[in-house]
């Protein structure tokens, strides 16, 4: 656009593009095993865990994973506190599953049921540890069967509206 550049913007800019290029790779390291801790802790919690993407080739700060028979909206609302969407992120503006994953050949049943997680340098290892926790515990609350209760006609323990004639 015309007009006057801003050079406090462009030194400023340039001094956060050398800080980064000094931190980068211990912070890649640092993020790829927080990643693989996240992966190993989730595969302890849920053996069915589907991981979309390739781990060779993946960045050290991303993991996009399936959980198989749920939909990853579902997972979504049972975290409280835990920064994740489901998908892909180029797909957050749509219900549909992400091309992405669709393009690497995830079938559409296990891309709707996928949560991605964004680790970044301020993450920690107790961090990890609870968000393992806490998407184990959801993961066996949704899988648990519901229980089904019978009433017998004039059932003291049982409230006058809830009785039913029979």
């Amino acid at each position: 656009r015309s007009g006057t550049l801003s050079v406090p913007g462009i030194v400023g800019f340039g001094r956060a593009a050398t800080l980064c290029c000094r931190a980068m790779h211990d912070d890649a390291i640092r993020l790829a095993s927080l990643r693989d801790r996240l992966l190993n802790g989730l595969r302890q919690v849920i053996p069915d865990l589907k991981v979309n993407g390739s781990m060779a080739t993946r960045l050290p700060h991303n993991l996009n994973v399936s959980v198989p028979g749920l939909p990853g909206e579902q997972l979504l609302m049972g975290l409280e506190g835990v920064a994740v969407s489901s998908g892909a992120a180029c797909s957050s503006g749509t219900r549909e599953p992400s091309h992405v994953l669709r393009a690497l050949g995830v079938p559409e049943r296990l891309a709707e049921a996928s949560l991605r997680f964004g680790l970044g340098r301020f993450n920690t290892d107790a961090e990890i540890d609870a968000v393992v926790e806490q998407v184990g515990s959801l993961v066996a609350r949704l899988r648990a069967p519901v229980p089904v209760f019978e009433v017998e006609e004039n059932d003291d323990d049982v409230p006058p509206e809830w009785q039913m004639d029979l």
